[in-house]
């Protein structure tokens, strides 16, 4: 294996992931593991508040290595791990999207909570041009069925100002200035309640999929649970006494 993953400590609270495998990035079975093993790692920490995905060079990342596909065909179901796991990070993830993003790298992207894009970024739905499909469910989810069918059914590049219409970056950056983009928005988050930042993304992911009913038991549960936090009553006594709170994520 010729590629890494690249830690990234920016702070005390925020750690950046990037991905460096030339010249496309992709995550071949070995990478995948080293992927996740930092993920792992830096999820450890409780001080971790926020992370950050990105990749070296001319390429966020291309997917799956189609170079070490064997004959029974490629590992689905183990770069469906790899999503799964980064889906499930416990802190928020931004996409620094500064290159190609494609098919399995493309929902590598979808998987994060939030994405910033450069300006020379590319965004394709590669599934139809290999045979296979990838990002069915999470895209339409994200920028609507027609718009994701666009994507989808042609396999074409969509460029980052396209992206940003569609709603699938929130915003796009001189690729100069987008990991300081990322870093700002990434600051931001850390500075908030951490479990109330963790909760409130464990339940937006699952918003979607559930019925109103549904989503008032699971918002009151894990309401009750952030009322009783110390970080909420530092927060109102600091309201109080008109001062920026301090969070210790209990």
């Amino acid at each position: 294996m010729s590629g890494t993953v690249h830690v990234h400590p920016i702070s005390r609270t925020i750690v950046l992931l990037e991905i460096d495998n030339p010249p496309m990035n992709p995550l071949g079975v070995e990478m995948r593991q080293t992927f996740m093993d930092a993920l792992d790692r830096v999820e450890a920490d409780d001080a971790l508040r926020c992370l950050i995905v990105t990749g070296r060079g001319r390429a966020f990342c291309s997917g799956d290595d189609l170079k070490n596909v064997g004959p029974k065909g490629e590992d689905l179901a183990g770069f469906g791990r790899l999503l799964e796991r980064l889906e499930a990070t416990r802190v928020p993830v931004v996409a620094a999207v500064n290159g190609w993003s494609v098919g399995g790298g493309f929902e590598l992207a979808l998987c994060c909570d939030i994405r910033l894009a450069s300006t020379e970024a590319k965004f394709v739905c590669a599934g139809v041009n290999v045979g296979l499909m990838a990002s069915t469910y999470r895209l339409p989810r994200l920028i609507g069925v027609s718009r994701a069918k666009s994507m989808l059914l042609t396999g074409l590049p969509h460029d980052a100002e396209t992206a940003e219409r569609y709603g699938l970056v929130t915003g796009v950056h001189q690729p100069d200035e987008l990991r300081g983009a990322a870093v700002a928005m990434a600051e931001r988050i850390a500075t908030r309640a951490p479990l109330s930042v963790e909760a409130t993304k464990r339940t937006a992911n699952r918003a979607p999929d559930l019925s109103p009913e549904e989503a008032d038991r699971i918002w009151a549960e894990e309401l009750r649970v952030l009322r009783r936090s110390n970080d909420h009553k530092a927060a109102v006594a600091a309201f109080r006494e008109r001062r920026e709170p301090v969070f210790t994520r209990s």
